[in-house]
């Protein structure tokens, strides 16, 4: 038995691609739900140092069930395949990357776009484009600038002007870079941004005229790089928050308190303020330990006519990956959803399924209009992450839709899909898709619908 918590329970690698037909469900698919909830993260090939592995290292691997016509018709996983997985397994490499160096098989999000299908990471690591059954193509160069920076894990697409935004940063630079490309992925300007002691800027935000920005004293780290984890706290760091217009110029930087913003649910303008909620993660945050870290949700109202950040905190429980009904990003907005994270006492034997560290077994919704919080709780040792919102075929409200997920189901020892109604959040699900295998606990994902009539895109 392994003593690294991130190699055992709900975070343990599989160690099989798998396709699966015809998956078995309980419940009743929405008819409306045509397309494929993919899912990605990190799923080593071998570990070479047990002891110092942690969650966010490993090669990506995306897993993705296709729901057509009120059936689900298909599970697969497939380990995305950069230069090093494609020799590992022994396979022709799949293109030509920009830089070998910096070739790795993206992890942290995977995502459609004008009927493409990208897998992407940051730090100028190139996006991998992948086909409709998650095969690998090859790197792309998604939001390819001349100076070298590409689309991030966290591009936003905003459905109001069909745009999609992503801050790119690299190892060891002084700069970030917002991207914006259209519709088709083609980048259309972008913005050099000054960024001193190069900090980790996983996210950031969008309001109709504004860019949001986070300068952490999470920095990079030349001396860490050893260790998988290229960055570290820096007490000496300002954490700042800024405020760019859309069309690029100049960035104001507001103080706050030292802490890292994992990710952001929304922000919005309201007057002269900019509202921003986020999960914040406070001094000396470790990506070691992530729950350890106690994130919250918070909200930071940025007064642009005063010239100072409002900090309030909305929510106590330690939580993380929040999203929201995509069709209101950039705008004001009542609902929220994220993942409740715990820790746990290290499992007592390889059969425990109980995952020692990480997202725990519920799902949360928040109401902020009311300053409620609902709880969806899966069971005993139901390992969830992220929940993904899908609207309804023809919404009459905000929450008027779905919360799909990823869930441990240890009776089976297998993962179900499971799609929640989001008015009746605590209610049974609507459908359980029960999938042939084990989902490891990894990062984000996307419901990428099929284009009109069914046809896959």
């Amino acid at each position: 038995m392994t003593t690294n918590r991130y190699l055992s329970g709900s975070f343990a690698p599989v160690t099989e691609e798998v396709t699966a037909f015809h998956l078995p469900v309980t419940g009743r698919l929405p008819d409306h739900l045509n397309g494929r909830y993919l899912r990605t993260g990190p799923n080593p090939l071998g570990v070479e140092d047990p002891a110092a592995h942690i969650w966010t290292l490993g090669h990506g691997m995306v897993h993705g069930v296709r729901i057509r016509d009120g059936r689900a018709e298909w599970y697969r996983n497939r380990w995305v395949r950069s230069t090093s997985v494609a020799d590992r397994l022994g396979e022709p490499r799949r293109g030509t990357p920009v830089d070998e160096r910096l070739d790795m098989a993206p992890n942290v999000q995977v995502a459609g776009l004008a009927g493409r299908t990208f897998t992407l990471l940051e730090g100028g690591i190139r996006p991998y484009e992948l086909t409709y059954d998650l095969d690998t193509v090859g790197p792309c160069d998604l939001g390819a600038t001349p100076e070298g920076y590409s689309a991030n894990a966290h591009s936003v697409f905003d459905p109001h002007t069909r745009e999609l935004h992503s801050l790119g940063f690299l190892y060891g630079s002084d700069h970030v870079q917002h991207i914006v490309m259209d519709a088709a992925g083609t980048v259309v300007r972008s913005t050099l941004v000054h960024a001193p002691g190069n900090p980790y800027m996983h996210d950031f935000a969008l309001t109709d005229n504004h860019v949001v920005l986070f300068d952490a004293p999470v920095v990079f780290s030349a001396p860490h790089l050893s260790t998988g984890v290229p960055f570290t706290w820096d007490d000496t760091h300002q954490a700042r928050v800024g405020v760019m217009p859309r069309a690029g110029g100049e960035v104001r930087w507001f103080e706050v308190a030292p802490s890292l913003v994992g990710h952001t649910l929304n922000a919005y303008e309201d007057g002269t303020d900019v509202v921003i909620d986020l999960v914040r993660h406070p001094e000396g945050f470790d990506i070691r330990n992530v729950g350890a870290s106690r994130p919250t949700l918070e909200r930071w109202t940025v007064d642009l006519s005063e010239g100072r950040v409002h900090e309030e905190r909305l929510d106590d429980r330690i939580q993380e990956f929040p999203r929201l009904n995509p069709c209101y990003l950039a705008r004001p907005y009542r609902y929220g959803y994220s993942a409740v994270v715990e820790l746990y006492a290290p499992p007592t034997s390889p059969d425990d399924p109980r995952p020692d560290e990480g997202f725990s077994n519920a799902l949360l919704k928040h109401d902020l209009l009311r300053g409620t919080t609902e709880a969806h709780e899966f069971g005993r040792f139901g390992a969830v992450g992220e929940g993904v919102f899908v609207p309804a075929e023809s919404p009459t409200a905000e929450d008027d839709g779905y919360v799909m997920a990823y869930v441990h189901n240890p009776e089976r020892g297998a993962a179900d899909l499971v799609i929640l109604s989001a008015q009746d959040f605590t209610g049974e699900p609507v459908a359980r898709v029960h999938l042939p295998v084990r989902v490891p606990l990894g990062l984000h994902g996307n419901w990428v619908a099929d284009a009109p009539g069914g046809t896959p895109t």
